[in-house]
């Protein structure tokens, strides 16, 4: 097909957006540790700006997105970009360059690998994660990306996600509970120390930006500028909206309306409308939007009642938002929505519901286990845990050298 230059604009402008999520990640997640962490914090997400924009252009673009071999992974068709360039290809995104489809699946890449470094704040080494991140793309990310978009056996399956319910959302936030569970908790944690956000417009302001940036997330994923992109477009901003409020009005029960809890619900509204954004009616945003915000609410009240410290509720949060949106998709989705999509249950499928279960349960456990053990092999050579002393000074100084105010470091 010809390349289309308004589907080509979309792409490209959608990619930038997804880009400016990392940062936004980065406000949103540094806001909420301590000040002698923010630097740290934030250099995490935009040290994945770095090495995830190399790596996937050197291999994991191919191995993610390559004719598939097995269901499993796909092939060395493209590695280093070769056959990507600036005609369509003949699989993905067929009326825009092929390069531009390949920029906006790397911004997702490097998301998803930010997404996790919230479950290990205040407490890994830097060195231990760049390795530990690399290894994770590779042997994680990659696979399940080509399972469910690249051709694999989820594809063929018929599990369900626009844009990353379960390649993105779930992935990540099972990551994050067994990183959590392998470093332990912070120093202090459950104890007198206080660990609560230091700076909130710091994370207002990044789920401001994560928010306009979703739209490039879930209606860039129509990959065209029409009707589908329209419609995503409107069903993320309402579930964001319905998540927020509903989110607004659980904590006003139980204590006071917060500016954290509130774009926090936002956040997970967003998350949970990923998968299903381009599948379900707009309208649907709603009761996917008010169901992820009692999901995520009562799931981080559980997660306080324990011992694991996933640091700023990364399972929760993506995790279990993502568990519900791909859930919701398979209730919620309309072939008249999106004829390449499928009915979902209001609309007679109940196997649809069945295979979102089967994708959920497959990367859940795949995750896991595999960050699991790639967190063992990498604590087992160079360590993943700084020291106490490290940990007591803080990691913008012992990491990085740097501090982000003046005066006291805590």
């Amino acid at each position: 097909m010809p390349i289309n230059s308004g589907d080509t604009a979309w792409i490209l402008v959608s990619a930038a957006l997804v880009m400016l999520m990392t940062p936004g990640l980065a406000l949103f997640y540094g806001g909420m540790v301590r000040r002698k962490n923010v630097l740290s914090t934030m250099m995490m997400s935009f040290a994945m700006l770095g090495l995830v924009g190399i790596l996937w252009v050197l291999y994991g673009y191919s191995l993610s997105f390559a004719p598939d071999i097995g269901g499993i992974i796909g092939g060395f068709d493209f590695l280093g970009l070769k056959n990507v360039g600036q005609d369509p290809s003949s699989v993905y995104a067929t009326t825009v360059p092929h390069l531009a489809f390949m920029i906006y699946q790397a911004m997702f890449a490097i998301i998803t690998v930010a997404l996790f470094t919230g479950a290990v704040v205040d407490r890994i080494k830097f060195s231990a994660l760049l390795v530990f991140s690399a290894l994770w793309l590779t042997l994680i990310y990659v696979p399940v990306a080509h399972w469910v978009w690249g051709g694999g056996w989820l594809a063929k399956l018929g599990a369900l996600d626009f844009a990353g319910g379960t390649v993105v959302h779930i992935n990540a936030g099972v990551s994050a509970l067994a990183l959590a569970l392998l470093l332990g908790p912070r120093k202090g944690f459950k104890d007198k120390e206080p660990m609560e956000a230091h700076n909130i417009p710091w994370v207002m302001l990044g789920a401001g930006l994560l928010w306009f940036g979703w739209f490039g997330f879930n209606a860039g994923s129509a990959l065209t500028a029409g009707g589908l992109a329209s419609s995503a477009f409107v069903a993320t901003n309402t579930a964001a909206a319905s998540a927020a409020f509903t989110w607004m009005l659980l904590s006003w029960i139980y204590r006071r309306p917060t500016a954290l809890g509130t774009v926090t619900g936002a956040v997970i509204g967003l998350v949970a409308i990923t998968p299903a954004a381009g599948f379900v009616a707009p309208i649907m945003g709603i009761p996917i939007g008010m169901g992820a915000a009692l999901v995520g609410y009562y799931a981080m009240l559980v997660r306080a009642k324990t011992r694991v410290d996933d640091s700023l509720d990364v399972l929760a949060c993506h995790g279990m938002g993502g568990i519900w949106g791909a859930l919701a998709t398979g209730i919620f989705a309309s072939v008249a929505v999106n004829s390449a999509g499928a009915d979902g249950l209001i609309f007679g499928n109940a196997m649809l519901v069945v295979k979102q279960l089967v994708a959920i349960v497959a990367v859940g456990v795949f995750a896991f286990v595999g960050t699991w053990i790639l967190g063992k092999l990498v604590d087992i050579t160079i360590g993943l845990r700084v020291s106490p002393t490290e940990e007591n000074l803080g990691l913008d100084i012992s990491q990085h050298g740097e501090r982000a105010y003046g005066g006291l470091a805590r």
